[in-house]
């Protein structure tokens, strides 16, 4: 087609994509055509904007490394990080519900055994957390994978912290006989978001603010089970109703409580749902 206009620009688009083998393809293909073309008609977007944005991309893209991830931390304050879990993790009857992963994750975390610290010198309250992981019909989930993280007293992930030689506030273990686990680690506090890259600029010029309530990150996995990524936030935290991206569930809160011995201590259920695909536990 020639002398293609603005009117005409997006049929021709999407005739391109007409012969996309996959069909899951061709209809995200088309959709994100359709959607793309019609948000710049309806802001009518000029050149210089569309240079603007590709710029913003480019450097989120070059913020992105081993130990940063500006494009989930962008994808979260959209809160389209959050709109595909709730679309897809609605967890069944009484499971427990997901949350955002967040770009802090690492992989391969050091595995512990029960009752260890993960905190590894990190400032912070000590506290004493406790957790029982169960199956919808209430029978225990023993051996399932459990990775924990968390950010410290001062509010940063340990891969925040360059200085650093060793893991702190994160680790990988496994629930006992009974589907229980505990392990030491420091009281959570609320944390800014990184703001000093891409994501920063964009909070600033909507006049929003970076802040998240304090909380725990777990991701569980055990065969015949769907993983469950999701976290378990401080019930007194000021930023609950204003989570920078999107993740709170009241469902969610937890209890830390002053301990005994000293320090604090909290305790959280968890319910897997069923997998409708067996999947086996790294």
């Amino acid at each position: 087609m020639r002398n293609i206009d603005e009117t005409t620009i997006t049929q021709a688009v999407l005739e391109r994509f007409a012969d996309t083998p996959d069909p899951r393809h061709r209809r995200i293909f088309e959709s994100l055509v359709r959607h793309l073309h019609g948000f710049a008609r309806e802001v009518r977007l000029t050149e210089a904007e569309w240079g603007q944005a590709i710029d913003f991309l480019t450097r989120t893209g070059q913020v992105c490394d081993a130990r940063r991830q500006e494009f989930i931390l962008l994808s979260d304050v959209l809160g389209l990080s959050m709109l595909t879990v709730a679309m897809h993790h609605d967890g069944g009857e009484g499971c427990t519900e997901s949350t955002v992963f967040g770009p802090f994750h690492v992989a391969g975390a050091p595995e512990i055994d029960q009752g260890e610290d993960i905190a590894r010198g990190a400032p912070g309250m000590p506290c004493e957390v406790a957790a029982t992981v169960r199956g919808e019909d209430g029978a225990p989930v023993a051996g399932a994978l459990v990775d924990v993280w968390q950010a410290d007293a001062e509010g940063l992930y340990d891969v925040q912290r360059p200085e650093l030689d060793h893991a702190q506030n994160r680790a990988r273990l496994r629930t006992d006989s009974a589907g229980a686990l505990r392990f030491r680690a420091v009281v959570p506090q609320a944390y800014p978001i990184p703001t000093d890259g891409p994501v920063g600029e964009l909070l600033r010029a909507a006049g929003r603010h970076p802040w998240r309530p304090a909380h725990l990150h777990f991701m569980i996995a055990a065969p015949g089970y769907e993983t469950l990524v999701t976290h378990v936030f401080r019930a007194d935290d000021a930023y609950l109703d204003s989570d920078a991206v999107f993740g709170v569930r009241q469902s969610l809160l937890a209890q830390w409580e002053p301990a005994p011995q000293g320090g604090y201590r909290m305790h959280h259920d968890f319910v897997l749902q069923r997998s409708r695909t067996a999947a086996a536990v790294p």
